[in-house]
Protein backbone atom coordinates (compact mmCIF):
# COMPACT_ATOMS: atom_id res chain seq x y z
CA UNK A 1 0.00 0.00 0.00
CA UNK A 2 1.04 3.27 -0.54
CA UNK A 3 0.00 6.78 0.16
CA UNK A 4 1.31 10.41 1.58
CA UNK A 5 0.77 10.78 4.97
CA UNK A 6 1.84 13.91 6.87
CA UNK A 7 2.05 14.43 10.26
CA UNK A 8 -2.30 15.24 11.82
CA UNK A 9 -2.50 18.45 12.95
CA UNK A 10 -4.19 17.59 15.88
CA UNK A 11 -0.58 15.71 16.93
CA UNK A 12 0.74 18.92 18.31
CA UNK A 13 4.70 19.95 17.39
CA UNK A 14 6.01 16.79 18.78
CA UNK A 15 6.78 13.77 16.15
CA UNK A 16 6.55 10.96 17.99
CA UNK A 17 8.32 7.62 16.11
CA UNK A 18 9.29 4.32 17.25
CA UNK A 19 11.34 0.89 15.03
CA UNK A 20 10.44 -2.45 16.36
CA UNK A 21 13.29 -4.48 14.69
CA UNK A 22 15.26 -7.68 15.60
CA UNK A 23 19.13 -8.56 16.09
CA UNK A 24 20.58 -7.92 12.77
CA UNK A 25 17.96 -5.74 10.69
CA UNK A 26 19.63 -2.73 12.25
CA UNK A 27 17.18 -0.80 13.83
CA UNK A 28 19.78 1.19 15.91
CA UNK A 29 21.40 2.09 12.50
CA UNK A 30 17.79 3.01 11.20
CA UNK A 31 17.05 4.99 14.39
CA UNK A 32 20.93 6.79 14.09
CA UNK A 33 19.91 8.23 10.20
CA UNK A 34 16.47 9.26 11.68
CA UNK A 35 18.10 11.58 14.40
CA UNK A 36 21.04 12.35 12.15
CA UNK A 37 18.20 14.07 9.61
CA UNK A 38 15.86 15.73 12.13
CA UNK A 39 19.11 17.65 14.06
CA UNK A 40 20.51 18.34 10.52
CA UNK A 41 16.43 19.81 9.94
CA UNK A 42 16.44 22.05 13.39
CA UNK A 43 14.76 20.10 15.27
CA UNK A 44 15.31 18.45 19.04
CA UNK A 45 16.00 15.23 19.40
CA UNK A 46 15.84 12.27 22.41
CA UNK A 47 16.24 8.74 21.05
CA UNK A 48 15.94 5.92 23.68
CA UNK A 49 15.59 2.23 23.09
CA UNK A 50 14.79 -1.00 25.03
CA UNK A 51 16.97 -3.84 24.17
CA UNK A 52 14.75 -6.80 23.21
CA UNK A 53 15.36 -10.98 24.05
CA UNK A 54 17.72 -12.11 22.34
CA UNK A 55 17.47 -15.24 19.85
CA UNK A 56 14.70 -13.26 18.13
CA UNK A 57 12.00 -13.97 21.07
CA UNK A 58 11.53 -10.56 21.40
CA UNK A 59 12.03 -7.40 19.47
CA UNK A 60 14.10 -4.09 20.66
CA UNK A 61 11.81 -0.73 21.11
CA UNK A 62 14.12 2.62 19.20
CA UNK A 63 12.21 5.49 20.24
CA UNK A 64 12.38 9.22 18.70
CA UNK A 65 10.91 11.95 20.03
CA UNK A 66 11.65 15.36 17.85
CA UNK A 67 10.24 18.96 17.51
CA UNK A 68 11.84 22.30 16.25
CA UNK A 69 14.00 23.95 18.22
CA UNK A 70 12.27 26.88 20.18
CA UNK A 71 13.02 29.46 22.75
CA UNK A 72 12.12 26.53 25.31
CA UNK A 73 13.14 23.41 24.73
CA UNK A 74 10.74 20.75 24.70
CA UNK A 75 10.25 18.33 27.04
CA UNK A 76 10.29 14.74 25.49
CA UNK A 77 9.35 11.07 26.97
CA UNK A 78 11.56 8.11 27.49
CA UNK A 79 9.19 5.16 26.02
CA UNK A 80 5.91 4.94 23.45
CA UNK A 81 2.70 5.31 24.71
CA UNK A 82 -0.35 3.37 23.72
CA UNK A 83 -2.25 5.40 21.76
CA UNK A 84 0.61 8.39 21.03
CA UNK A 85 2.61 7.41 18.36
CA UNK A 86 2.77 9.14 14.68
CA UNK A 87 4.88 7.05 13.27
CA UNK A 88 5.33 2.66 13.47
CA UNK A 89 7.95 1.42 11.95
CA UNK A 90 8.22 -2.12 11.72
CA UNK A 91 10.81 -4.61 10.45
CA UNK A 92 9.29 -7.49 10.10
CA UNK A 93 5.41 -8.59 9.76
CA UNK A 94 4.58 -10.00 13.24
CA UNK A 95 6.21 -7.20 14.68
CA UNK A 96 3.79 -5.22 13.28
CA UNK A 97 1.14 -7.55 14.74
CA UNK A 98 2.88 -7.15 17.83
CA UNK A 99 2.60 -3.31 17.90
CA UNK A 100 -0.74 -3.19 17.20
CA UNK A 101 -1.50 -5.13 19.90
CA UNK A 102 0.40 -3.10 22.39
CA UNK A 103 -2.28 -0.33 21.49
CA UNK A 104 0.69 1.59 19.56
CA UNK A 105 -0.90 1.83 16.15
CA UNK A 106 -4.22 3.76 16.17
CA UNK A 107 -6.10 4.95 13.95
CA UNK A 108 -6.78 8.54 14.57
CA UNK A 109 -3.17 8.87 14.87
CA UNK A 110 -0.37 6.60 13.13
CA UNK A 111 1.34 5.99 9.96
CA UNK A 112 2.36 2.37 10.04
CA UNK A 113 5.40 1.24 7.37
CA UNK A 114 5.83 -2.58 7.86
CA UNK A 115 7.82 -5.26 5.92
CA UNK A 116 5.88 -8.09 4.74
CA UNK A 117 8.61 -10.94 4.91
CA UNK A 118 8.85 -12.93 7.41
CA UNK A 119 11.70 -13.69 10.00
CA UNK A 120 10.68 -17.22 12.10
CA UNK A 121 10.27 -16.73 15.94
CA UNK A 122 11.83 -18.98 18.01
CA UNK A 123 7.95 -19.92 19.36
CA UNK A 124 7.19 -20.77 15.81
CA UNK A 125 10.13 -22.81 14.96
CA UNK A 126 10.34 -24.38 18.50
CA UNK A 127 6.64 -26.33 17.12
CA UNK A 128 7.25 -29.83 15.69
CA UNK A 129 4.97 -29.15 12.81
CA UNK A 130 4.13 -25.75 10.71
CA UNK A 131 3.88 -23.42 13.56
CA UNK A 132 4.09 -20.10 10.95
CA UNK A 133 1.85 -17.69 12.48
CA UNK A 134 -0.55 -15.84 9.58
CA UNK A 135 0.87 -12.66 8.26
CA UNK A 136 -2.87 -12.06 6.23
CA UNK A 137 -4.59 -11.95 10.06
CA UNK A 138 -1.71 -9.11 10.60
CA UNK A 139 -2.26 -7.21 7.19
CA UNK A 140 -6.09 -7.37 8.00
CA UNK A 141 -5.50 -5.87 11.08
CA UNK A 142 -3.35 -3.19 10.06
CA UNK A 143 -5.77 -2.17 7.78
CA UNK A 144 -8.52 -0.97 10.42
CA UNK A 145 -5.94 -0.39 13.05
CA UNK A 146 -3.80 2.16 11.22
CA UNK A 147 -4.23 6.12 9.95
CA UNK A 148 -2.13 5.44 7.20
CA UNK A 149 -0.45 1.90 5.91
CA UNK A 150 2.50 1.67 4.33
CA UNK A 151 3.58 -2.14 3.20
CA UNK A 152 5.87 -4.04 1.24
CA UNK A 153 8.56 -6.68 1.30
CA UNK A 154 10.92 -4.11 1.67
CA UNK A 155 13.83 -6.82 2.87
CA UNK A 156 13.66 -7.68 -0.79
CA UNK A 157 14.13 -4.51 -1.91
CA UNK A 158 17.09 -4.37 0.56
CA UNK A 159 19.02 -7.67 -0.71
CA UNK A 160 18.49 -6.26 -4.01
CA UNK A 161 20.12 -3.85 -3.57
CA UNK A 162 23.04 -4.80 -1.99
CA UNK A 163 22.42 -3.65 1.53
CA UNK A 164 20.18 -4.36 4.86
CA UNK A 165 17.09 -3.56 5.51
CA UNK A 166 17.86 -0.21 7.78
CA UNK A 167 18.44 1.56 4.65
CA UNK A 168 15.22 0.24 2.69
CA UNK A 169 12.74 1.07 5.60
CA UNK A 170 14.03 4.65 5.63
CA UNK A 171 13.28 5.13 1.77
CA UNK A 172 9.83 3.96 2.84
CA UNK A 173 9.98 6.59 5.96
CA UNK A 174 10.76 8.73 3.28
CA UNK A 175 7.99 8.31 0.71
CA UNK A 176 5.54 7.70 3.37
CA UNK A 177 6.06 12.07 3.78
CA UNK A 178 5.38 11.20 7.50
CA UNK A 179 8.32 13.26 8.48
CA UNK A 180 8.72 17.05 7.30
CA UNK A 181 11.35 16.28 5.61
CA UNK A 182 12.72 16.66 2.30
CA UNK A 183 14.13 13.76 0.32
CA UNK A 184 17.57 15.24 -0.41
CA UNK A 185 17.86 15.69 3.67
CA UNK A 186 17.21 11.46 3.83
CA UNK A 187 19.92 11.18 1.51
CA UNK A 188 22.22 13.47 3.45
CA UNK A 189 21.64 12.00 6.79
CA UNK A 190 22.91 8.42 4.50
CA UNK A 191 25.61 10.08 3.54
CA UNK A 192 27.12 11.35 6.81
CA UNK A 193 27.42 8.54 8.20
CA UNK A 194 30.28 7.48 6.06
CA UNK A 195 29.63 3.80 5.81
CA UNK A 196 28.39 1.33 3.14
CA UNK A 197 26.58 4.60 1.64
CA UNK A 198 26.38 3.47 -2.15
CA UNK A 199 24.75 0.06 -1.37
CA UNK A 200 22.76 2.45 1.49
CA UNK A 201 21.49 4.61 -1.05
CA UNK A 202 20.85 2.16 -3.42
CA UNK A 203 18.42 0.27 -0.64
CA UNK A 204 17.18 3.97 0.23
CA UNK A 205 15.76 4.94 -3.41
CA UNK A 206 14.58 1.06 -3.62
CA UNK A 207 12.79 1.16 -0.15
CA UNK A 208 10.94 4.99 -1.25
CA UNK A 209 9.79 3.58 -4.50
CA UNK A 210 8.57 0.73 -3.08
CA UNK A 211 6.64 2.93 -0.09
CA UNK A 212 5.21 4.92 -3.32
CA UNK A 213 4.24 2.13 -5.69
CA UNK A 214 3.05 -0.05 -2.62
CA UNK A 215 4.63 -3.56 -4.29
CA UNK A 216 8.05 -4.78 -4.30
CA UNK A 217 8.43 -7.98 -6.31
CA UNK A 218 10.05 -11.11 -4.87
CA UNK A 219 13.77 -11.92 -5.86
CA UNK A 220 13.61 -13.54 -9.34
CA UNK A 221 14.04 -17.66 -9.07
CA UNK A 222 16.63 -17.68 -11.79
CA UNK A 223 18.96 -15.75 -9.82
CA UNK A 224 19.45 -18.07 -7.54
CA UNK A 225 22.26 -20.25 -7.62
CA UNK A 226 22.14 -23.46 -9.91
CA UNK A 227 22.31 -27.33 -8.01
CA UNK A 228 22.59 -29.18 -11.22
CA UNK A 229 25.15 -29.45 -13.36
CA UNK A 230 27.92 -32.22 -13.88
CA UNK A 231 30.29 -33.24 -11.49
CA UNK A 232 33.63 -31.97 -11.36
CA UNK A 233 37.07 -33.47 -9.30
CA UNK A 234 39.42 -36.01 -9.56
CA UNK A 235 38.28 -39.04 -12.62
CA UNK A 236 37.96 -41.51 -10.12
CA UNK A 237 35.70 -39.71 -7.92
CA UNK A 238 33.57 -38.65 -10.72
CA UNK A 239 33.15 -41.75 -12.19
CA UNK A 240 31.86 -43.36 -9.05
CA UNK A 241 29.59 -40.45 -8.74
CA UNK A 242 28.57 -41.02 -12.62
CA UNK A 243 28.28 -44.82 -11.62
CA UNK A 244 25.32 -43.71 -8.68
CA UNK A 245 23.63 -41.50 -10.90
CA UNK A 246 23.01 -43.84 -13.50
CA UNK A 247 21.31 -46.04 -10.31
CA UNK A 248 18.65 -43.08 -10.23
CA UNK A 249 18.24 -42.92 -13.68
CA UNK A 250 17.36 -46.33 -14.08
CA UNK A 251 14.20 -45.97 -11.78
CA UNK A 252 10.76 -44.92 -12.34
CA UNK A 253 10.48 -41.51 -13.53
CA UNK A 254 7.93 -40.40 -10.56
CA UNK A 255 10.99 -41.45 -8.49
CA UNK A 256 13.78 -40.18 -9.63
CA UNK A 257 13.90 -36.21 -8.82
CA UNK A 258 13.69 -37.04 -4.87
CA UNK A 259 16.03 -39.90 -5.75
CA UNK A 260 18.15 -38.13 -6.57
CA UNK A 261 18.10 -35.11 -4.05
CA UNK A 262 18.69 -37.89 -1.63
CA UNK A 263 21.20 -39.08 -2.79
CA UNK A 264 23.51 -35.66 -3.23
CA UNK A 265 22.21 -34.90 0.14
CA UNK A 266 23.55 -38.15 1.40
CA UNK A 267 26.96 -37.22 -0.38
CA UNK A 268 27.66 -34.23 0.47
CA UNK A 269 26.83 -35.63 4.55
CA UNK A 270 29.55 -38.75 3.63
CA UNK A 271 30.75 -39.80 0.39
CA UNK A 272 30.23 -42.30 -2.25
CA UNK A 273 29.78 -45.42 -0.67
CA UNK A 274 27.46 -43.90 1.57
CA UNK A 275 25.52 -42.62 -1.21
CA UNK A 276 25.23 -46.75 -2.40
CA UNK A 277 24.05 -47.72 0.94
CA UNK A 278 21.61 -44.96 0.43
CA UNK A 279 20.95 -46.63 -2.58
CA UNK A 280 20.70 -49.87 -2.10
CA UNK A 281 18.18 -48.99 0.95
CA UNK A 282 16.26 -47.56 -1.66
CA UNK A 283 15.74 -50.36 -3.69
CA UNK A 284 14.47 -52.61 -1.79
CA UNK A 285 11.82 -49.80 -0.58
CA UNK A 286 11.25 -49.69 -4.73
CA UNK A 287 11.06 -53.98 -4.92
CA UNK A 288 8.42 -53.71 -2.20
CA UNK A 289 6.23 -50.84 -3.82
CA UNK A 290 3.47 -52.38 -5.73
CA UNK A 291 1.48 -49.23 -5.89
CA UNK A 292 0.88 -47.86 -9.16
CA UNK A 293 2.29 -43.92 -8.06
CA UNK A 294 5.49 -45.00 -6.08
CA UNK A 295 4.25 -43.32 -2.96
CA UNK A 296 5.93 -45.63 -0.32
CA UNK A 297 9.14 -45.24 -2.81
CA UNK A 298 9.16 -41.69 -3.41
CA UNK A 299 8.52 -41.39 0.85
CA UNK A 300 11.18 -44.05 1.51
CA UNK A 301 13.83 -41.54 -0.89
CA UNK A 302 12.67 -38.38 1.40
CA UNK A 303 12.93 -40.19 4.70
CA UNK A 304 16.11 -42.43 3.93
CA UNK A 305 18.23 -39.34 2.67
CA UNK A 306 16.93 -37.33 6.19
CA UNK A 307 17.66 -40.43 8.55
CA UNK A 308 21.44 -41.15 7.12
CA UNK A 309 22.37 -37.02 6.94
CA UNK A 310 21.29 -36.78 10.78
CA UNK A 311 22.95 -33.23 12.25
CA UNK A 312 26.00 -34.40 14.17
CA UNK A 313 28.43 -31.75 15.89
CA UNK A 314 30.71 -32.67 12.42
CA UNK A 315 28.10 -31.68 10.32
CA UNK A 316 27.31 -28.35 12.71
CA UNK A 317 30.77 -27.99 12.42
CA UNK A 318 30.97 -28.28 8.24
CA UNK A 319 28.21 -26.05 7.97
CA UNK A 320 29.55 -23.66 9.60
CA UNK A 321 32.70 -23.14 7.83
CA UNK A 322 31.99 -23.46 4.27
CA UNK A 323 32.91 -20.84 1.89
CA UNK A 324 29.40 -20.33 0.83
CA UNK A 325 27.79 -19.48 4.13
CA UNK A 326 30.77 -16.99 4.50
CA UNK A 327 29.31 -15.54 1.36
CA UNK A 328 26.12 -15.40 2.26
CA UNK A 329 26.71 -13.75 5.88
CA UNK A 330 28.92 -11.14 3.38
CA UNK A 331 25.98 -10.46 0.59
CA UNK A 332 23.41 -9.69 4.51
CA UNK A 333 26.01 -7.42 5.70
CA UNK A 334 26.24 -5.32 2.21
CA UNK A 335 28.83 -6.85 0.70
CA UNK A 336 31.37 -5.98 4.19
CA UNK A 337 34.83 -7.43 3.39
CA UNK A 338 35.98 -6.84 7.58
CA UNK A 339 33.52 -8.75 9.68
CA UNK A 340 33.54 -9.77 13.17
CA UNK A 341 31.59 -13.39 13.57
CA UNK A 342 30.78 -15.22 16.47
CA UNK A 343 29.63 -18.78 16.82
CA UNK A 344 27.85 -19.87 20.22
CA UNK A 345 28.56 -23.04 21.02
CA UNK A 346 27.16 -25.21 24.01
CA UNK A 347 28.02 -28.87 23.79
CA UNK A 348 26.23 -31.59 26.46
CA UNK A 349 28.21 -34.48 27.17
CA UNK A 350 26.25 -36.73 25.08
CA UNK A 351 27.39 -34.45 21.94
CA UNK A 352 31.42 -35.05 23.05
CA UNK A 353 30.63 -38.86 23.94
CA UNK A 354 29.34 -39.51 20.83
CA UNK A 355 32.05 -38.80 18.49
CA UNK A 356 34.13 -41.68 20.59
CA UNK A 357 34.38 -45.36 19.17
CA UNK A 358 31.00 -47.47 19.69
CA UNK A 359 32.26 -49.66 22.26
CA UNK A 360 34.33 -46.98 24.71
CA UNK A 361 31.14 -44.51 23.97
CA UNK A 362 28.54 -47.11 24.90
CA UNK A 363 30.60 -47.68 28.43
CA UNK A 364 30.67 -44.35 29.39
CA UNK A 365 26.72 -43.40 28.63
CA UNK A 366 26.22 -46.42 30.83
CA UNK A 367 27.79 -45.25 33.82
CA UNK A 368 25.70 -42.17 34.89
CA UNK A 369 28.13 -40.88 37.37
CA UNK A 370 30.89 -40.46 34.81
CA UNK A 371 28.97 -38.64 32.16
CA UNK A 372 27.92 -36.86 34.95
CA UNK A 373 31.49 -35.70 35.70
CA UNK A 374 32.20 -35.13 31.92
CA UNK A 375 28.85 -33.04 31.25
CA UNK A 376 30.32 -30.54 34.41
CA UNK A 377 33.31 -29.48 32.54
CA UNK A 378 32.19 -29.42 28.71
CA UNK A 379 28.44 -28.34 29.06
CA UNK A 380 29.60 -24.61 29.12
CA UNK A 381 28.44 -21.79 26.65
CA UNK A 382 31.81 -21.36 24.24
CA UNK A 383 32.04 -17.86 21.77
CA UNK A 384 34.30 -18.44 19.36
CA UNK A 385 35.20 -15.71 16.82
CA UNK A 386 35.64 -17.73 13.75
CA UNK A 387 36.78 -14.35 11.86
CA UNK A 388 39.93 -15.59 13.93
CA UNK A 389 42.40 -17.94 12.33
CA UNK A 390 42.37 -20.51 15.59
CA UNK A 391 38.71 -20.89 16.12
CA UNK A 392 38.05 -20.76 13.00
CA UNK A 393 40.91 -23.63 12.60
CA UNK A 394 38.94 -25.37 15.67
CA UNK A 395 35.68 -25.52 14.07
CA UNK A 396 37.35 -27.11 10.56
CA UNK A 397 39.04 -29.32 12.08
CA UNK A 398 36.07 -31.11 13.74
CA UNK A 399 34.28 -30.91 10.81
CA UNK A 400 36.80 -32.48 9.12
CA UNK A 401 36.36 -35.38 11.05
CA UNK A 402 34.04 -36.75 8.50
CA UNK A 403 36.24 -40.19 7.69
CA UNK A 404 35.89 -40.68 12.07
CA UNK A 405 31.99 -40.37 11.89
CA UNK A 406 31.23 -44.29 10.74
CA UNK A 407 32.99 -45.45 13.80
CA UNK A 408 31.46 -43.16 16.10
CA UNK A 409 28.78 -44.23 18.66
CA UNK A 410 26.23 -41.45 17.35
CA UNK A 411 26.65 -43.06 14.04
CA UNK A 412 26.12 -46.98 15.54
CA UNK A 413 23.23 -45.85 17.22
CA UNK A 414 21.65 -43.61 14.10
CA UNK A 415 21.77 -46.69 11.71
CA UNK A 416 20.49 -49.30 14.61
CA UNK A 417 17.49 -46.89 14.35
CA UNK A 418 17.11 -46.55 11.11
CA UNK A 419 17.22 -49.93 10.49
CA UNK A 420 14.34 -50.82 13.02
CA UNK A 421 12.05 -47.77 11.45
CA UNK A 422 13.13 -48.91 8.01
CA UNK A 423 12.40 -53.24 8.22
CA UNK A 424 9.11 -52.14 10.08
CA UNK A 425 8.30 -50.32 7.11
CA UNK A 426 8.94 -52.99 4.51
CA UNK A 427 7.68 -55.63 6.50
CA UNK A 428 4.02 -53.82 6.64
CA UNK A 429 4.15 -53.02 3.11
CA UNK A 430 2.93 -56.44 1.55
CA UNK A 431 -0.13 -56.50 4.25
CA UNK A 432 -1.00 -52.31 4.46
CA UNK A 433 1.28 -50.63 1.57
CA UNK A 434 -0.66 -47.41 3.00
CA UNK A 435 0.46 -47.55 6.49
CA UNK A 436 3.63 -48.65 5.32
CA UNK A 437 3.83 -45.31 3.73
CA UNK A 438 2.88 -43.03 6.45
CA UNK A 439 5.11 -45.51 8.72
CA UNK A 440 8.01 -43.95 6.61
CA UNK A 441 6.76 -40.69 7.05
CA UNK A 442 6.78 -41.01 10.57
CA UNK A 443 10.46 -40.14 10.11
CA UNK A 444 9.75 -36.57 10.12
CA UNK A 445 9.08 -36.44 13.51
CA UNK A 446 13.32 -36.93 14.03
CA UNK A 447 15.21 -33.45 13.04
CA UNK A 448 17.84 -31.16 14.54
CA UNK A 449 20.49 -32.51 17.41
CA UNK A 450 21.19 -32.06 21.10
CA UNK A 451 17.64 -32.22 23.01
CA UNK A 452 15.89 -31.16 20.04
CA UNK A 453 16.67 -34.34 18.44
CA UNK A 454 15.94 -36.26 21.63
CA UNK A 455 12.47 -35.19 21.96
CA UNK A 456 11.88 -35.85 18.46
CA UNK A 457 13.31 -39.19 19.06
CA UNK A 458 11.02 -39.55 22.04
CA UNK A 459 7.86 -38.98 19.76
CA UNK A 460 9.19 -40.99 17.35
CA UNK A 461 9.09 -44.03 19.17
CA UNK A 462 5.94 -43.22 21.15
CA UNK A 463 4.39 -43.36 17.23
CA UNK A 464 5.66 -46.55 16.20
CA UNK A 465 4.91 -47.84 18.99
CA UNK A 466 0.84 -46.61 18.82
CA UNK A 467 0.72 -47.66 15.74
CA UNK A 468 1.37 -51.80 16.28
CA UNK A 469 -1.93 -50.65 18.33
CA UNK A 470 -4.39 -50.02 15.01
CA UNK A 471 -2.34 -52.43 12.78
CA UNK A 472 -5.12 -54.31 10.77
CA UNK A 473 -7.74 -52.47 10.99
CA UNK A 474 -9.24 -51.12 7.91
CA UNK A 475 -8.19 -46.91 8.95
CA UNK A 476 -4.80 -48.14 10.44
CA UNK A 477 -3.08 -45.21 7.94
CA UNK A 478 -5.80 -43.15 8.91
CA UNK A 479 -5.12 -43.62 12.35
CA UNK A 480 -1.36 -43.46 11.94
CA UNK A 481 -1.97 -39.89 10.44
CA UNK A 482 -3.37 -38.56 13.23
CA UNK A 483 -0.66 -39.87 15.62
CA UNK A 484 1.97 -38.13 13.33
CA UNK A 485 -0.34 -34.78 13.47
CA UNK A 486 -0.88 -34.54 16.83
CA UNK A 487 2.68 -35.43 17.83
CA UNK A 488 3.45 -32.41 15.60
CA UNK A 489 1.42 -29.89 17.17
CA UNK A 490 3.05 -28.93 20.30
CA UNK A 491 6.35 -29.54 21.75
CA UNK A 492 5.30 -31.67 25.25
CA UNK A 493 3.25 -34.21 23.27
CA UNK A 494 -0.17 -33.19 25.26
CA UNK A 495 -1.80 -33.76 21.84
CA UNK A 496 -0.27 -36.39 21.10
CA UNK A 497 -1.25 -38.33 24.70
CA UNK A 498 -4.88 -37.31 23.96
CA UNK A 499 -4.14 -39.61 20.25
CA UNK A 500 -3.31 -42.71 21.89
CA UNK A 501 -6.04 -42.47 24.92
CA UNK A 502 -8.32 -42.45 21.90
CA UNK A 503 -6.34 -45.05 20.54
CA UNK A 504 -6.46 -47.31 23.46
CA UNK A 505 -10.28 -46.57 24.78
CA UNK A 506 -12.03 -48.01 21.38
CA UNK A 507 -9.07 -50.74 21.57
CA UNK A 508 -9.96 -51.62 25.34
Amino acid sequence: MSANFPPPAESGSVIKLAILAVGGQGGGVLGGWIESLARAQGYAVQATSVAGVAQRTGATIYYLEMAPQGPVAPVFSLAPAAGDVDVMIAAEMMEAGRAILRGFVTPDRTVLIASTHRALAVSEKMVPGDGIADAAEVRAAAEVAARGLVLADFEAAALQAGSVISASLFGALAGSGALPFPTEAFEAAIRASGKGVDASLRAFAAGREAALAGNVPAPVLSSLPKTGGAAQGPTKLTQGWQTLVERVDSLAAPLRPMAMAGLRKVVDFQDLAYGAQYLDRLERAVRADSGSDAAFSIAAAKYLANAMAYDDVIRVADAKTRPERLDRIRAEMGGAEVMQLTEFTHPRAEEVVSLLPRALGQAIMDRPRLLGFIDRRVNKGRRLRTDRLLPFLQLHALASMRSWRMRSLRHADEMAHLDRWFEAALARAPRDLALATVTLQVRRLVKGYSDTHARGQAKFDRVMAAITLVEGRDDAADWARRLITSALQDEKGTALDGTIRTIESFLA
